[in-house]
């Protein structure tokens, strides 16, 4: 009862921020810029370079409006039906692809005052990649997106208590000599590909099935096989962990994390730094690659401004300021990009597929850029559309949480009911209102009559 409250003072609160917007009347919009991003993610003094930068190849000032969210669909939420009017977000790739599904995205200028287009310098291989979203019949995705940042999902793990060879598998999840020492990322879409893949790794190995293929089954068939293999897997799990597995894994109170590869280079780097040696390793099977976008939704006020923005993080200085900040990886794969990501102490790998061939045998970070080897064994996650409540329901099954979408349908109705109620009331109020005034100066005109 007590996290049924909490969940419906939430959607409540967040049905109440729904009708709150940005009004400055002493700023015109043109002056303004909306940014909405994740926290943490971007440099230091990024934002008031890129005023001056606007200043000086526009001739305008500008001022920032900046926000930050934690979940993409409250994100969503906000833009899609609270017509919230921030000019440039930061979502996911999913989430990209579902609000090109519902128009929901302006095109992105690409030609500029004075100002090179830095967008040229994203990867060839993450543009395509993107537009991999492309609805039928529209521009290319890459038209509505630009890649901010991306990276992959794996296994970082304690090399005190085990070697890579012992991650080879996703199997290692389901192996009880790891019971209470593995930590899940709390994500419905990572856990959902990464049982599939383990449930259906024979197919893969005799190439009966693709890893594309697996990860977006949202078959009934496919959803049985996915709620099964992850309540086997529970038993086995310390935690599911949105934030909390850095330290966890730093501390060693947790061998084995799946996890996102920007968050493992932050638990790396901050290990080494107390003795701790931690890696990072994408299983056989494969796993998901996932890409953060730049867009500029339908209601933005100031498109100009939003183009701008975005072509501004594109620039290689710009661009590594924030990897630099942010410990995840830029979408840009300029030369001075490679020459700062170069490390001595990495093993080879072969970025060829994002950098050209000059780095086909190049020393780098297998977190930050992975081998084409492994980047062949993996594929993007693609939205879930209409099956999205079925996978949440799986998901709410399988941690224990007590609500299902029938409660979550109820409360929903309530606090529509609830709405509908206060709404009810005060039109109510008003009429008697109007009403106790109309008599009111009948009265009146009769007394003077």
């Amino acid at each position: 009862m007590k996290k049924l409250c909490l969940i419906l003072s939430g959607l409540v609160l967040a049905c109440m921020g729904l009708s709150s917007c940005y009004n400055d009347t002493d700023d015109s919009r043109e002056h303004i810029l909306k940014i909405y991003n994740w926290a943490d993610y971007i440099g230091e003094g990024v934002l008031d370079d890129f005023c001056k930068y606007y200043k000086e190849h526009t001739g305008k000032d500008i001022r920032i409006v900046y926000q930050t969210f934690d979940i993409n669909e409250i994100m969503l939420t906000k833009i899609e039906r609270g017509h919230e009017d921030f000019d440039v977000v930061c979502p996911s790739e999913y989430i990209i692809e579902r609000m090109l599904r519902k128009k929901l995205l302006l095109p992105i200028d690409t030609l500029f005052l004075n100002s090179p287009n830095y967008m040229h310098n994203v990867a060839p291989y993450i543009r395509q990649q993107i537009d991999r979203l492309t609805v039928p019949g529209d521009k290319p995705a890459s038209r509505y997106a630009v890649c901010y940042m991306w990276g992959t999902a794996g296994l970082l793990y304690n090399k005190q208590y085990l070697r890579e060879e012992d991650l080879k598998s996703w199997g290692c999840l389901w192996d009880k000599r790891y019971a209470g020492k593995i930590l899940m990322k709390d994500s419905y879409r990572d856990s959902y590909g990464t049982a599939m893949l383990y449930a259906c790794r024979r197919q893969l190995a005799e190439h009966k099935a693709t890893v594309p293929d697996l990860m977006n089954d949202y078959s009934p068939a496919a959803m049985d096989t996915v709620e099964k293999y992850l309540k086997l897997l529970k038993p086995n799990v310390a935690g599911w962990e949105a934030d909390f597995g850095k330290e966890m894994m730093t501390k060693g109170k947790a061998w084995i994390n799946m996890t996102w590869s920007g968050d493992a280079q932050w638990a790396i780097e901050e290990a080494a730094e107390v003795g701790v040696e931690l890696g990072y390793t994408v299983p056989e099977e494969g796993s998901n690659v996932w890409y953060d976008g730049w867009v500029i939704p339908k209601y933005a006020r100031n498109r100009e401004a939003a183009s701008y923005f975005i072509n501004f993080l594109c620039r290689p200085d710009i661009a590594l300021r924030n990897m630099e900040a942010t410990g995840y990886v830029s979408s840009i794969a300029s030369k001075d990009i490679l020459d700062a990501s170069i490390d001595e102490t990495a093993a080879y790998v072969d970025a060829c597929y994002f950098f050209g061939p000059e780095a086909s045998h190049a020393r780098l970070l297998n977190t930050k850029y992975p081998d084409l080897s492994v980047i062949e064994r993996c594929a993007m996650i693609r939205d879930f559309g209409d099956k999205t409540v079925n996978v949440l329901e799986i998901w709410s099954r399988v941690k224990g949480d007590n609500l299902n979408g029938g409660i979550v349908i109820l409360i929903l109705g309530v606090v529509g009911g609830l709405s509908a109620f206060q709404i009810r009331r005060r039109y109510i109020l008003h009429q008697r209102k109007n009403m106790q005034n109309r008599r009111h100066r009948s009265r009146k005109r009769a007394a003077h009559a």
